[in-house]
């Protein structure tokens, strides 16, 4: 996995994850979803920075990223990406979107529709209202006193000494390990404040509050392909039909024996999948609008 680099941007440390030859003609953007990081993306970055630039930023309140009392709307942070591709020098990108980060991609595509290429929806958010109930559950008052609690340092502690234990013995599951590296994260205050915030910008106790299908018709001609594991429980695969139904054309790729985490359960697939999309839309049938 490649080593994290820092940048600031308006007075905030992002971290972020590159890899790839920074010449190649296709860069491609990976978002990250809720209480994530770019360290994500383990997996599948080595295999697509074969052949293309590859960018992973720990989202603002996310990883090693700053973690400020700001807003974490879908809106600042399509805004925020914008700005570290403009540092990064790269023009344009297949943006490739997980859970919460499926929605920041459709928010990306509609306020920056010229630093789009093409558009990739992992088990993405924004499609429709059903969504985990742990999800729901910390969306509303009263969680920031509940979750140091759930969250306590010996709990942490020994759970970490279990994962070590199994894995020295071949033991490994991908899709529980991503889910106890978002639980362990909430151990830091600064990253449960920004979680919250983040949670309640797209979530309340009836499910998603916010819908992105809109945003999956403002153009048309934008090569899309949705990603979603058939055993997903945290965003039921029913949302890729819905998007399919807005977007008749967008690929849709359903796994089978895959959850939530497609790219670390399936990572072959999912680099494959990528690549593949890629290829048989190529630059010249991608119609962009200069920067401006």
């Amino acid at each position: 996995m490649t080593d994290l680099k820092f940048i600031d941007i308006h007075g905030e440390r992002i971290a972020f994850r590159e890899a790839g030859d920074p010449d190649a003609p296709e860069a491609l953007l990976l978002i990250h979803g809720m209480a994530g990081s770019s360290h994500t993306w383990r997996a599948i970055m080595p295999k697509l920075a074969k052949k293309y630039r590859v960018v992973a930023p720990d989202l603002l309140g996310h990883g090693e990223s700053s973690k400020p009392r700001s807003d974490y709307s879908l809106g600042a942070f399509a805004v925020g990406l914008r700005d570290l591709l403009d540092e990064l020098g790269i023009e344009s990108a297949t943006v490739v979107g997980q859970s919460l980060g499926g929605g920041i991609a459709m928010q990306f595509l509609y306020q920056h529709p010229d630093y789009c290429r093409r558009l990739v929806l992992i088990s993405s958010g924004g499609l429709g209202q059903d969504v985990g109930l742990v999800l729901r559950l910390l969306s509303a008052p009263g969680a920031e006193l509940v979750m140091p609690i759930i969250a306590p340092q010996p709990v942490l502690k020994a759970g970490n000494a279990v994962r070590s234990f199994l894995s020295a013995r071949g033991l490994r599951s991908p899709r529980g390990a991503e889910m106890w590296s978002a639980y362990s994260s909430f151990a830091d205050p600064a990253t449960r404040s920004a979680f919250l915030r983040t949670l309640r910008s797209v979530v309340d106790y009836r499910g998603q509050a916010v819908s992105a299908l809109n945003r999956l018709q403002m153009r048309a001609e934008m090569p899309t392909l949705a990603i979603w594991g058939e055993d997903d429980t945290i965003i039921p695969v029913d949302h890729a039909y819905a998007a399919l139904e807005v977007r008749p054309d967008c690929r849709l790729e359903v796994l089978p024996d895959v959850g939530h985490f497609a790219h670390v359960e399936a990572p072959d697939l999912v680099a494959e999948l990528l690549d593949e999309f890629i290829s048989q839309t190529s630059a010249s049938d991608v119609s962009t609008v200069p920067n401006g």
